[in-house]
Protein backbone atom coordinates (compact mmCIF):
# COMPACT_ATOMS: atom_id res chain seq x y z
CA UNK A 1 0.00 0.00 0.00
CA UNK A 2 1.41 3.55 -1.18
CA UNK A 3 0.33 6.79 1.14
CA UNK A 4 1.57 10.48 1.47
CA UNK A 5 3.51 11.85 4.41
CA UNK A 6 4.94 15.22 5.00
CA UNK A 7 8.43 15.31 5.78
CA UNK A 8 9.71 18.04 8.30
CA UNK A 9 13.48 17.29 8.32
CA UNK A 10 15.40 15.38 5.61
CA UNK A 11 18.55 13.95 6.80
CA UNK A 12 21.79 14.66 4.53
CA UNK A 13 22.13 10.95 4.35
CA UNK A 14 19.49 11.16 1.79
CA UNK A 15 21.66 14.35 -0.10
CA UNK A 16 21.43 13.05 -3.62
CA UNK A 17 17.64 12.03 -4.07
CA UNK A 18 16.57 15.63 -4.77
CA UNK A 19 13.62 14.66 -2.26
CA UNK A 20 10.59 16.87 -1.54
CA UNK A 21 8.52 17.33 1.74
CA UNK A 22 6.09 15.48 0.14
CA UNK A 23 6.63 11.88 -0.33
CA UNK A 24 5.02 8.97 -1.67
CA UNK A 25 5.64 6.02 1.13
CA UNK A 26 5.56 1.92 0.94
CA UNK A 27 4.89 -0.75 3.98
CA UNK A 28 7.09 -2.93 2.50
CA UNK A 29 10.36 -2.23 3.92
CA UNK A 30 13.32 -3.78 2.85
CA UNK A 31 15.89 -4.47 5.28
CA UNK A 32 18.98 -3.52 3.52
CA UNK A 33 21.59 -0.89 4.17
CA UNK A 34 20.43 2.26 2.87
CA UNK A 35 17.02 2.20 2.17
CA UNK A 36 15.56 5.30 2.81
CA UNK A 37 12.42 5.54 5.52
CA UNK A 38 10.34 8.01 7.02
CA UNK A 39 9.33 8.10 10.75
CA UNK A 40 8.13 9.54 13.52
CA UNK A 41 10.15 11.25 16.06
CA UNK A 42 8.57 9.62 19.70
CA UNK A 43 10.61 11.33 22.28
CA UNK A 44 12.31 14.28 23.11
CA UNK A 45 16.56 14.95 24.05
CA UNK A 46 18.28 17.71 25.54
CA UNK A 47 21.70 16.27 24.21
CA UNK A 48 22.71 15.28 20.87
CA UNK A 49 19.38 16.15 19.60
CA UNK A 50 19.93 17.78 15.95
CA UNK A 51 19.96 16.43 12.33
CA UNK A 52 22.30 17.04 9.76
CA UNK A 53 19.80 18.59 7.11
CA UNK A 54 20.44 17.90 3.10
CA UNK A 55 21.88 21.62 3.49
CA UNK A 56 24.05 21.14 5.73
CA UNK A 57 22.90 22.84 8.48
CA UNK A 58 22.06 21.46 11.89
CA UNK A 59 18.28 21.48 12.33
CA UNK A 60 16.92 20.13 16.29
CA UNK A 61 14.38 17.28 15.98
CA UNK A 62 11.73 17.00 18.55
CA UNK A 63 8.58 14.62 19.32
CA UNK A 64 6.30 14.47 16.43
CA UNK A 65 8.84 15.60 13.85
CA UNK A 66 8.94 13.21 10.32
CA UNK A 67 12.32 12.41 9.26
CA UNK A 68 13.53 10.60 6.23
CA UNK A 69 16.98 8.79 7.29
CA UNK A 70 18.49 5.69 5.96
CA UNK A 71 18.56 2.40 7.28
CA UNK A 72 22.49 1.50 8.81
CA UNK A 73 24.41 0.14 11.94
CA UNK A 74 26.73 1.95 13.80
CA UNK A 75 29.98 0.58 16.05
CA UNK A 76 30.97 3.65 17.48
CA UNK A 77 33.52 4.51 20.84
CA UNK A 78 31.98 7.62 21.66
CA UNK A 79 27.66 7.24 20.70
CA UNK A 80 25.37 4.96 19.76
CA UNK A 81 26.03 1.24 18.36
CA UNK A 82 23.45 -0.28 16.56
CA UNK A 83 22.35 -2.85 13.93
CA UNK A 84 20.55 -2.90 10.94
CA UNK A 85 17.00 -4.84 11.64
CA UNK A 86 16.27 -7.89 9.79
CA UNK A 87 12.34 -7.25 9.28
CA UNK A 88 10.16 -3.90 9.88
CA UNK A 89 6.97 -2.88 8.98
CA UNK A 90 5.03 -0.13 9.63
CA UNK A 91 4.25 0.90 13.17
CA UNK A 92 7.51 -0.99 14.73
CA UNK A 93 10.15 1.35 16.31
CA UNK A 94 13.62 1.78 15.44
CA UNK A 95 16.12 4.67 16.43
CA UNK A 96 18.29 7.09 15.51
CA UNK A 97 22.03 6.18 15.48
CA UNK A 98 23.58 9.43 14.31
CA UNK A 99 23.25 12.64 13.06
CA UNK A 100 23.69 12.17 9.90
CA UNK A 101 20.41 10.15 10.03
CA UNK A 102 20.82 6.97 10.02
CA UNK A 103 18.34 4.58 11.60
CA UNK A 104 18.44 1.15 13.09
CA UNK A 105 18.03 -0.96 16.30
CA UNK A 106 20.10 0.49 19.25
CA UNK A 107 22.12 -1.79 20.88
CA UNK A 108 24.50 0.16 23.33
CA UNK A 109 24.36 4.13 24.11
CA UNK A 110 27.21 6.77 25.35
CA UNK A 111 25.72 7.97 28.61
CA UNK A 112 27.00 11.08 27.41
CA UNK A 113 24.37 11.26 24.98
CA UNK A 114 21.51 9.86 26.73
CA UNK A 115 18.95 7.43 25.57
CA UNK A 116 18.75 7.94 21.52
CA UNK A 117 15.67 9.28 19.49
CA UNK A 118 13.25 6.64 19.11
CA UNK A 119 10.83 6.41 16.35
CA UNK A 120 8.13 5.33 14.79
CA UNK A 121 8.32 3.70 11.18
CA UNK A 122 5.94 5.36 8.88
CA UNK A 123 7.36 3.35 5.80
CA UNK A 124 9.62 3.56 2.23
CA UNK A 125 10.46 6.47 0.49
CA UNK A 126 9.73 5.64 -3.27
CA UNK A 127 10.91 7.10 -6.05
CA UNK A 128 9.21 7.08 -9.72
CA UNK A 129 12.39 6.54 -12.06
CA UNK A 130 10.14 5.21 -15.06
CA UNK A 131 8.73 8.93 -17.01
CA UNK A 132 4.81 8.20 -17.22
CA UNK A 133 4.43 5.32 -14.65
CA UNK A 134 3.45 5.64 -11.27
CA UNK A 135 5.86 2.49 -10.03
CA UNK A 136 7.43 3.25 -6.90
CA UNK A 137 10.63 1.85 -5.98
CA UNK A 138 12.92 2.03 -3.00
CA UNK A 139 14.93 5.37 -2.56
CA UNK A 140 18.46 4.89 -1.18
CA UNK A 141 21.35 6.51 -0.43
CA UNK A 142 24.08 7.80 -2.64
CA UNK A 143 24.57 9.06 -5.97
CA UNK A 144 27.54 7.67 -7.55
CA UNK A 145 28.53 3.82 -8.45
CA UNK A 146 31.13 2.23 -6.25
CA UNK A 147 33.95 1.56 -8.24
CA UNK A 148 35.27 -2.09 -8.28
CA UNK A 149 39.10 -0.78 -8.72
CA UNK A 150 42.05 -2.64 -7.93
CA UNK A 151 44.62 -0.14 -8.01
CA UNK A 152 45.52 3.52 -7.70
CA UNK A 153 46.32 5.94 -10.45
CA UNK A 154 47.38 8.59 -8.64
CA UNK A 155 48.70 10.90 -11.72
CA UNK A 156 51.70 12.21 -9.38
CA UNK A 157 49.02 13.87 -7.32
CA UNK A 158 50.87 13.95 -3.55
CA UNK A 159 48.28 12.27 -1.01
CA UNK A 160 47.98 13.08 2.76
CA UNK A 161 45.82 10.85 4.95
CA UNK A 162 45.55 11.68 8.70
CA UNK A 163 44.93 8.02 10.94
CA UNK A 164 43.59 8.91 14.27
CA UNK A 165 43.90 6.88 18.06
CA UNK A 166 39.95 7.43 18.30
CA UNK A 167 37.14 9.29 17.44
CA UNK A 168 37.77 12.81 18.55
CA UNK A 169 41.00 12.48 18.20
CA UNK A 170 41.30 16.23 15.78
CA UNK A 171 42.00 14.51 12.39
CA UNK A 172 38.68 17.06 10.93
CA UNK A 173 40.53 19.76 12.47
CA UNK A 174 44.25 18.81 10.84
CA UNK A 175 42.67 18.23 7.55
CA UNK A 176 41.19 21.44 7.55
CA UNK A 177 44.41 23.42 9.04
CA UNK A 178 46.58 21.38 6.01
CA UNK A 179 43.74 22.24 3.68
CA UNK A 180 43.76 25.95 4.19
CA UNK A 181 47.17 26.11 4.23
CA UNK A 182 47.95 24.71 0.97
CA UNK A 183 45.29 26.90 -0.99
CA UNK A 184 47.38 29.74 0.88
CA UNK A 185 50.35 29.01 -0.81
CA UNK A 186 48.18 28.99 -3.99
CA UNK A 187 47.73 25.21 -4.01
CA UNK A 188 44.61 23.25 -5.90
CA UNK A 189 43.65 20.65 -3.25
CA UNK A 190 40.83 17.83 -3.23
CA UNK A 191 39.40 16.37 -0.17
CA UNK A 192 37.55 13.13 1.39
CA UNK A 193 36.60 10.87 4.33
CA UNK A 194 37.09 7.68 3.86
CA UNK A 195 36.02 6.13 6.50
CA UNK A 196 33.00 6.26 9.34
CA UNK A 197 28.96 6.62 9.30
CA UNK A 198 27.30 9.39 7.27
CA UNK A 199 27.54 12.63 7.93
CA UNK A 200 28.37 14.93 5.65
CA UNK A 201 30.24 17.97 8.85
CA UNK A 202 33.60 16.94 7.99
CA UNK A 203 33.97 17.41 4.18
CA UNK A 204 31.56 20.74 4.15
CA UNK A 205 34.43 21.25 7.36
CA UNK A 206 36.65 20.65 4.28
CA UNK A 207 35.17 22.85 1.73
CA UNK A 208 35.14 25.64 3.85
CA UNK A 209 39.04 25.09 4.11
CA UNK A 210 39.35 25.63 0.71
CA UNK A 211 38.98 22.29 -0.65
CA UNK A 212 37.96 22.34 -4.25
CA UNK A 213 36.22 19.15 -4.51
CA UNK A 214 35.15 16.93 -1.90
CA UNK A 215 34.42 13.33 -1.71
CA UNK A 216 32.43 10.75 1.24
CA UNK A 217 31.84 7.21 1.00
CA UNK A 218 27.57 8.09 1.47
CA UNK A 219 28.35 9.85 -2.18
CA UNK A 220 28.72 5.96 -3.51
CA UNK A 221 25.84 4.63 -1.76
CA UNK A 222 27.63 3.26 2.06
CA UNK A 223 25.98 4.37 5.29
CA UNK A 224 28.75 2.74 7.33
CA UNK A 225 32.10 1.74 5.98
CA UNK A 226 33.62 -1.98 7.59
CA UNK A 227 36.99 -3.47 6.24
CA UNK A 228 34.45 -5.01 3.96
CA UNK A 229 34.32 -2.23 1.86
CA UNK A 230 36.62 0.71 3.01
CA UNK A 231 39.62 0.29 0.51
CA UNK A 232 37.15 -0.33 -2.47
CA UNK A 233 35.69 3.05 -1.04
CA UNK A 234 39.38 4.73 -0.85
CA UNK A 235 40.38 3.47 -4.38
CA UNK A 236 37.62 4.80 -6.02
CA UNK A 237 37.50 8.74 -4.44
CA UNK A 238 41.37 8.43 -5.21
CA UNK A 239 40.92 7.83 -8.87
CA UNK A 240 38.24 10.22 -9.11
CA UNK A 241 39.64 12.86 -7.25
CA UNK A 242 43.15 12.58 -8.96
CA UNK A 243 41.88 12.54 -11.98
CA UNK A 244 40.50 16.05 -11.58
CA UNK A 245 44.23 16.92 -11.66
CA UNK A 246 44.41 19.22 -7.82
CA UNK A 247 48.19 19.67 -6.32
CA UNK A 248 47.66 17.63 -3.80
CA UNK A 249 44.70 15.19 -2.24
CA UNK A 250 44.01 15.55 1.80
CA UNK A 251 41.87 12.59 2.98
CA UNK A 252 40.56 11.48 6.83
CA UNK A 253 40.51 8.19 8.33
CA UNK A 254 37.29 8.59 10.14
CA UNK A 255 37.39 6.62 13.63
CA UNK A 256 40.44 4.92 14.81
CA UNK A 257 43.35 2.74 13.35
CA UNK A 258 42.11 0.16 15.84
CA UNK A 259 38.29 0.51 15.31
CA UNK A 260 35.53 -1.62 12.91
CA UNK A 261 35.27 1.02 10.22
CA UNK A 262 37.29 -0.56 8.11
CA UNK A 263 40.88 1.87 8.36
CA UNK A 264 42.88 -1.67 9.29
CA UNK A 265 41.50 -2.89 5.62
CA UNK A 266 42.75 0.51 3.85
CA UNK A 267 45.92 0.83 5.71
CA UNK A 268 46.89 -3.01 4.61
CA UNK A 269 45.88 -2.26 1.13
CA UNK A 270 48.57 -2.00 -0.82
CA UNK A 271 47.44 0.40 -3.68
CA UNK A 272 46.72 2.80 -1.29
CA UNK A 273 49.27 2.53 1.09
CA UNK A 274 51.64 3.55 -2.04
CA UNK A 275 49.90 6.08 -3.04
CA UNK A 276 50.38 8.04 0.37
CA UNK A 277 53.16 10.38 0.45
CA UNK A 278 52.61 11.50 3.22
CA UNK A 279 50.70 9.99 6.90
CA UNK A 280 49.78 11.80 10.08
CA UNK A 281 48.80 10.40 12.98
CA UNK A 282 46.38 12.22 15.58
CA UNK A 283 46.78 11.56 18.82
CA UNK A 284 44.62 12.68 22.09
CA UNK A 285 48.17 12.14 24.38
CA UNK A 286 51.72 10.80 24.61
CA UNK A 287 50.60 7.46 25.02
CA UNK A 288 48.18 7.17 22.45
CA UNK A 289 51.02 9.28 20.13
CA UNK A 290 53.47 6.29 21.40
CA UNK A 291 51.41 3.74 20.83
CA UNK A 292 50.17 4.66 17.20
CA UNK A 293 53.47 4.84 15.81
CA UNK A 294 54.44 1.63 17.07
CA UNK A 295 50.70 -0.23 15.67
CA UNK A 296 51.28 1.82 12.15
CA UNK A 297 54.44 0.41 12.15
CA UNK A 298 54.15 -3.09 13.55
CA UNK A 299 50.54 -3.85 11.87
CA UNK A 300 51.44 -1.79 8.41
CA UNK A 301 54.52 -1.54 7.60
CA UNK A 302 54.06 2.75 7.60
CA UNK A 303 56.22 5.33 9.39
CA UNK A 304 54.12 8.05 10.29
CA UNK A 305 55.67 11.30 9.36
CA UNK A 306 54.37 13.40 12.03
CA UNK A 307 52.04 13.62 14.78
CA UNK A 308 49.36 16.67 15.60
CA UNK A 309 45.99 15.94 17.84
CA UNK A 310 45.15 16.63 21.31
CA UNK A 311 48.66 15.50 22.75
CA UNK A 312 50.19 18.78 21.04
CA UNK A 313 48.09 20.82 22.83
CA UNK A 314 51.04 22.25 24.61
CA UNK A 315 54.75 21.70 24.64
CA UNK A 316 55.04 18.96 27.70
CA UNK A 317 53.17 17.05 24.88
CA UNK A 318 55.32 17.81 21.95
CA UNK A 319 58.70 17.75 23.86
CA UNK A 320 57.51 14.18 25.00
CA UNK A 321 56.69 13.23 21.24
CA UNK A 322 59.71 14.57 19.72
CA UNK A 323 61.89 13.21 22.62
CA UNK A 324 60.19 9.43 22.43
CA UNK A 325 59.75 8.80 18.69
CA UNK A 326 61.84 11.61 16.99
CA UNK A 327 58.72 12.95 15.14
CA UNK A 328 57.31 16.86 14.74
CA UNK A 329 54.28 16.98 16.94
CA UNK A 330 52.43 20.03 15.58
CA UNK A 331 49.31 21.39 16.77
CA UNK A 332 46.51 21.96 14.15
CA UNK A 333 44.78 24.63 16.39
CA UNK A 334 47.35 26.69 17.98
CA UNK A 335 50.31 25.98 14.93
CA UNK A 336 48.14 25.98 12.16
CA UNK A 337 50.55 27.14 9.80
CA UNK A 338 53.33 25.81 11.11
CA UNK A 339 51.14 22.12 10.42
CA UNK A 340 50.58 23.06 6.69
CA UNK A 341 53.81 24.34 6.16
CA UNK A 342 55.16 21.18 7.23
CA UNK A 343 53.27 18.99 5.38
CA UNK A 344 54.08 21.19 1.86
CA UNK A 345 57.69 20.55 2.62
CA UNK A 346 57.08 16.99 2.92
CA UNK A 347 55.10 16.32 -0.27
CA UNK A 348 57.31 18.87 -2.60
CA UNK A 349 54.82 21.92 -3.22
CA UNK A 350 56.52 25.49 -2.78
CA UNK A 351 54.78 28.03 -2.32
CA UNK A 352 52.55 29.46 -5.87
CA UNK A 353 53.11 33.28 -6.49
CA UNK A 354 50.69 35.06 -8.89
CA UNK A 355 50.98 38.04 -11.63
CA UNK A 356 48.82 40.70 -10.02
Amino acid sequence: MMKTVIADKIASVAQHRGLKRELRVSDEIPCEEGVLVAVEILNNKSTYNTLELTSGRMAQIKRGDVIVGALGHRKALFGYSGHLPETLKPGDEIQVLNIGGVLGICDSINANFGQPFNARVLGTVLEFPYLGERIGVPARAGGEELGNDTTVNTHGVPVVALAGTCMDSGKTAAACAIVARLRHLGHTVDAFKATGVSLRRDILAMEDAGARNTSIFTDFGVITTTSKNGAQVTRTILNKLAATKPDAIVFELGDGILGTYGVDAILNDQAVAESITCLILCANDPVGACGGVALLQSEFGMQAHLVTGPATDNQVGRTIIQDRLGLSGINAITNATDLGDAVAAMIGLQEQHYEK
